[in-house]
């Protein structure tokens, strides 16, 4: 009879399970292969390189360059909507979050002008080029990336913070704890399993990240906000270097991989997941 039902459930499973395989195992598959081969249609090239790519971006100061703004911006876009996350717990803020990228980054687009940005204006109407400038580029596009994901986190926090007792805080205020013993002590341990899903979600969504920095600054100036994804797409349509763009595609993959298997470690070791 457990045989039976087994049987009948993956029959019902089928035609979810081909199509899942035929819009992700195939494509990655291809990718992978198309990674171990030297492409560019454009000069009718197409031969097998093995490793070739992958060696030539061990020494590509370019793709390093890329890492290290990919990293940058990961660390610092999400540590800023974790630690905002926690602090902000406003409804009206849930706005950002529902507004796409693109939409997100035209918006910031017009807010960096130099000549008639609000930006410049608040800050006394220095004329500064936050888009143009190498020094304050990427610092901007972390800027706009937490402005709009970090109600994400918000939303989270707050979930869980109404699902907290209200008893615990009566108890810490009749046991004399104020109200930094009260958030350090109760608030943060009671929110830290929330904050790891929080944190692992963006984390990922971060590396990935593409549409922010490409309508914004398209990697540049530079190659100042230049990130992994901006370099395979670049490498991809506008270098049509098949090859090539598909084996930084499967670096992004393997990092994405990795740092998903390391917060699930730390979530097993929570006890959120078994």
């Amino acid at each position: 009879m457990t045989d039976r039902r087994w049987w009948h459930g993956l029959l019902l499973l089928a035609p979810a399970l081909v199509t899942l395989g035929a819009l992700t195992l195939y494509p990655t598959v291809w990718v992978v292969w198309l990674s171990l081969q030297r492409r560019v249609p454009i000069f009718d090239v197409h031969r097998f390189e093995g490793l070739g790519n992958y060696l030539f971006l061990a020494t590509d100061p370019r793709f390093w360059k890329a890492a290290q703004v990919t990293v940058v911006f990961t660390v610092a876009s999400v540590l800023l909507e974790a630690g905002g996350g926690v602090l902000v717990a406003l409804s009206l803020l849930l706005l950002a979050w529902a507004l796409p990228a693109v939409v997100t980054a035209k918006l910031f687009e017009w807010l960096y002008n130099p000549a008639v940005g609000l930006i410049n204006f608040a800050l006394g109407g220095v004329a500064l080029n936050w888009l143009g400038d190498p020094r304050l580029a990427l610092p901007g596009l972390i800027l706009a990336d937490v402005w709009r994901t970090m109600p994400f986190v918000t939303l989270l926090c707050y979930a869980r913070l109404l699902a907290i007792p209200a008893e615990i805080y009566e108890a810490a205020q009749l046991d004399g704890a104020g109200a930094v013993a009260t958030l350090t002590r109760i608030t943060l341990p009671l929110l830290r399993r929330i904050l790891l899903i929080a944190v692992l979600f963006r984390t990922l969504d971060a590396i990935r990240s593409f549409d922010l920095m490409f309508v914004l600054t398209g990697g540049g100036p530079a190659g100042t906000t230049e990130t992994l994804t901006v370099y395979a797409y670049r490498s991809l349509f506008q270098a049509v270097q098949l090859g090539l763009g598909s084996a930084v595609g499967v670096v992004v993959f393997a990092l994405v991989m990795l740092t998903a298997w390391g917060y699930l470690r730390a979530l097993r070791s929570e006890g959120i997941v078994a």
